[in-house]
């Protein structure tokens, strides 16, 4: 029976998405494609035997329009015969990715797949693909949600309170998240997996010397007062301190059979076990996290007890702390090398970046099994589950 796994797995530093971040001078195809020659560079395997390449990029508009992952592929020197295709998952847009690449393979479809994402968003800002005026829900969504959706934020807001999570809750777990990536880079637990861009070598964002006194100074990043009167229960304790920030950076794994694997001398890091995607209540809109998690343990006939590391993707503070207490995991096991609050989120390019820390972090501490999962706008979420090999 064939298997799917990952051989190699590699990524950009992650920048600020501002226009003074130390990556906000490359194109995000260039961002990409330095992700894709770096690949087939450290795993050695020809381009030309690559059946696809499967990139997630959030907001494809402008500069990251047109099928970005199909240029990217040019760009890095792969043969023209390799095709290349752009999903769009919102935030669990590279994740869909990987899971779209080792289903290929399981199937026989592909013998070697590419599963990557990218977002610029310094060059590309977030909802840049909505103009403004321009409604992209629709009159069927305004009658089935007739008090209207809302912005992540708010989200973020109930969740804490439907969870009950106190803001210095919130904030210390972002302290946990910004210590455990300074500590990972200072232990040089990264170098395997990021490769150094225009003299960028380092995440932009992780800031060493956080501290919950620093972060109970910030103001609440969403509090707005229609919301505040549809929403008593909010007590407004979502800031930039506990919440992921806007980024760029690309990141891609190389995915293939056992077979393959060993055909051509390739290493593999980590098996491709089982895979879960789930909806959710789109107005808590990122929740969908904790079905899926129930859904892909329930698939792989395993406990939340058999995972040794988890990857929760940290759009917020509240949505990793209201998953814990639904599935009871221990934080001790969650994003070991920091998170996106301090690592960053750049959209299309966070399901892949989580991929590639995770499958090194296994490798790094032994571990058997790992479970990745991202809540994604819209109520959505992807769940997966790594095996060692």
């Amino acid at each position: 029976m064939r298997d799917a796994v990952i051989v190699e797995a590699v990524r950009t530093p992650i920048g600020k998405g501002k226009p003074n971040g130390f990556l906000a001078h490359v194109h995000p195809v260039e961002l990409l494609a330095h992700t894709l020659r770096s690949l087939v560079e450290r795993s050695g395997v020809d381009p030309a035997l690559i059946d696809d390449v499967i990139g997630g990029t959030v907001d494809q508009v402008g500069e990251q329009a047109m099928n970005t992952t199909r240029y990217a592929a040019l760009s890095a020197g792969f043969p023209e015969t390799v095709p290349a295709t752009t999903v769009d998952r919102q935030c669990g847009s590279s994740q869909q990715a990987v899971h779209f690449a080792a289903q290929g393979v399981l199937s026989g479809a592909y013998d070697i797949v590419v599963a990557c994402g990218v977002e610029s968003m310094s060059r590309v800002p977030m909802w840049s693909n909505v103009p403004p005026g321009k409604d992209p829900f629709g009159p069927g969504i305004a009658a089935r949600y007739p008090d209207g959706l809302v912005p992540q934020g708010i989200s973020a807001e109930l969740i804490a309170a439907k969870w009950s999570l106190t803001r210095e809750q919130m904030d210390a777990f972002a302290v946990t998240s910004h210590h455990r990536a300074a500590t990972a880079w200072e232990q040089g637990l990264f170098d395997a997996e990021v490769a150094p861009l225009d003299g960028v070598s380092r995440d932009e964002s992780v800031r060493p010397g956080t501290t919950p006194e620093i972060l109970a100074g910030l103001k609440p990043a969403y509090h707005d007062p229609v919301f505040a009167e549809r929403f008593p229960q909010i007590e407004w304790n979502i800031t930039a301190g506990n919440a992921s920030p806007i980024n760029d950076g690309a990141s891609a794994v190389l995915i293939t059979s056992s077979e393959t694997a060993a055909r051509l001398g390739l290493r593999p890091l980590a098996r491709l076990h089982s895979f879960a995607v789930t909806g959710s209540d789109p107005v808590l809109m990122l929740t969908g996290v904790i079905p899926a998690t129930d859904k892909v343990l329930r698939r792989a006939n395993l406990s939340i007890d058999d995972i040794d590391l988890f990857e929760v993707n940290e759009a917020f503070a509240s949505v990793v702390l209201a998953w814990r207490q639904e599935t009871g995991a221990d934080l001790a096991k969650v994003n070991v090398h920091g998170g996106a609050i301090a690592l960053g989120h750049p959209l299309g390019a966070s399901g892949t970046r989580l991929t590639t820390t995770l499958v090194h972090a296994m490798r790094e501490r032994g571990a058997r099994y790992a479970l990745q999962t991202m809540c994604e706008a819209g109520g959505l979420a992807n769940a997966m589950i790594l095996e060692a090999v």
